[in-house]
């Protein structure tokens, strides 16, 4: 009899909600960094156990939206707790309860969601006891059916995460290939790579004004046979001086993200990449909604 759990990881930014759905998953299929707003999109992790199909839906960090872009990507928190059999909220043990964690409690309340609260970044904390107010604070706001501390970093308990999940499998059919890792096409996961280097070369240099555009994607066989892809792809800023900064001097910086990430894309594809990489101004392209929709850069 098989069987399927579709399971919303929500939480403030930067709490650690990709690095879990790598782990749950067993493979890197959401981009990782320390800034907010690291993934705009819902990204399904899929994981086959068995008769058993666990599908994570790795939602962006819930913030009050400022832009046409914060929109989307509230809208896409919120629909990604509706019909899922479970919610995990994903909090950082090192931070007091937010505005954050109260918007998301309403909307579990308002669902009647079973809610698993993983109280993440325990590495980060002197003592057990120092959680014991925080585990207090945050069982008076809700019926949590678990309260579990971890540390996805240094895998600390994290062996009891599906233990915790898989009581709300329910009998049904897999909704994807029991051989895939998420439904998102690899086009999408280069871009995203494209973008986590980004992220991790600029620091705190630039503001989250940044997006990647996959332009082209196509394969060929080389003079020996081999497979090569070649991807073109596109990043897009909001500002002339923020140009300058991506490329750098010499245009060092801009091959510093090309190099680190066509390793990793060529990891992903296990071929060959030529990847050409280009900066284009695009001024406000967080405001404009055409523009997000058909570059795909948020979800609907």
């Amino acid at each position: 009899m098989t069987k399927n759990a579709f399971i919303a990881i929500t939480g403030r930014p930067n709490a650690g909600k990709s690095s879990l759905t790598n782990l749950l998953v067993g493979e890197k299929i959401s981009i990782v960094s320390e800034k907010p707003q690291t993934t705009r999109n819902r990204i399904n992790g899929v994981l086959t156990k068995g008769e058993v199909q666990y599908v994570f839906i790795d939602t962006p960090g819930f913030l009050k939206p400022r832009t046409k872009l914060g929109e989307h990507m509230a809208r896409s928190v919120r629909t990604s707790v509706d019909d899922v059999d479970c919610a995990i909220l994903m909090a950082d043990a090192t931070k007091k309860v937010s505005a954050v964690e109260h918007e998301l409690i309403r909307s579990f309340k308002s669902h009647g969601t079973q809610v698993v609260l993983l109280l993440n970044k325990i590495d980060l904390v002197k003592s057990k006891e120092d959680l014991l107010p925080l585990i207090s604070e945050y069982s008076k706001l809700y019926d949590f059916a678990e309260v579990i501390p971890i540390s996805v970093k240094r895998r600390i308990n994290t062996e009891l995460i599906m233990p915790a999940l898989e009581k709300y499998a329910v009998e049904g059919e897999h909704f994807f290939p029991d051989d895939i890792a998420t439904d998102r096409t690899e086009r999408f996961l280069c871009g995203e790579i494209i973008r986590e280097k980004l992220l991790w070369t600029m620091q705190q240099e630039i503001p989250h004004g940044t997006a990647v555009d996959i332009e082209s994607f196509t394969s060929h066989l080389n003079k020996s046979g081999a497979e090569i892809t070649d991807i073109g792809a596109v990043i897009i800023c909001e500002k002339q001086s923020h140009k300058g900064m991506i490329i750098g001097k010499n245009g060092e910086r801009l091959k510093q993200i090309g190099s680190l990430a066509r390793k990793d894309i060529e990891e992903l594809l296990d071929t060959k990449v030529n990847l050409q990489i280009f900066v284009k101004v695009k001024e406000n392209w967080r405001d404009n909604e055409h523009f997000i929709i058909d570059n795909k850069i948020a979800d609907e």
